[in-house]
Formats: structure tokens, sequence, C-alpha cells
């Protein structure tokens, strides 16, 4: 098991996204909207619920991650990043906006 295995916690909750207002079916890895992609800063490590930031994250780019996709997110309120894998329920449509959005911002 890796550091990083140890500090996850599986958290499963619902929610309600503040940015779309799609309902979303937690299952204890879900951590950002399938519809729209974005997150909430409420962990320090994954699963936790520990930060009291509660900042927005945005998906700001799409990497690729050995045969994983990842959604980059970055917190609004304190510029926080973490990295998150794709789900197979997430919006092909957002991944693609998100892709587009990433390679305008390159220099």
């Amino acid at each position: 098991m890796t550091d990083a295995n140890k500090l996850f916690s599986a958290c499963k909750e619902d929610f309600t996204c503040f940015r779309c207002a799609k309902v979303v079916k937690g299952n204890g890895y879900t951590n950002h909207c399938p519809q729209c992609l974005w997150s909430k800063h409420v962990d320090n490590n994954p699963g936790d619920r520990a930060s009291n930031c509660g900042g927005e994250m945005e998906p700001v780019a799409i990497e690729k991650r050995g045969k994983q996709m990842a959604i980059l997110h970055r917190c609004q309120t304190c510029g926080f990043e973490r990295r998150n894998k794709t789900a197979s329920a997430d919006s092909f449509e957002a991944v693609i906006e998100v892709l587009s959005s990433s390679a305008r911002r390159c220099p």
C-alpha cells in the first residue's frame, strides 16, 4: 500500500452540484460533478472532509496518467490543485470542453 492509499478515506455522499444543480449519487469515490466536472475544496487528503476552504474547484486541464485520464482541479479561493481520475459517468462533452479551454490558455 502506498502512502497516498493510506491517506484515502472513502466517503459515500450524495450532493447537488453547486455549479449546474445536477443531483449526484456518490459511490464513495465521487469527487466531482459528472455533468460539469466542477468540485469543492473540502478535503486535505482525499475523503477526509478536513479542509476549511470550501472553495470552488475549477476543472482546468485533462491529463493522461497511464491508461487513465485525470482532471486537474484548481481551487478558485486558495489556488490548491488536485488531480482526480475521470469516471465513466463523466460527460464526454464536458471533458472535451476542458481540453479545448486548456489548449486555448497555452502560449
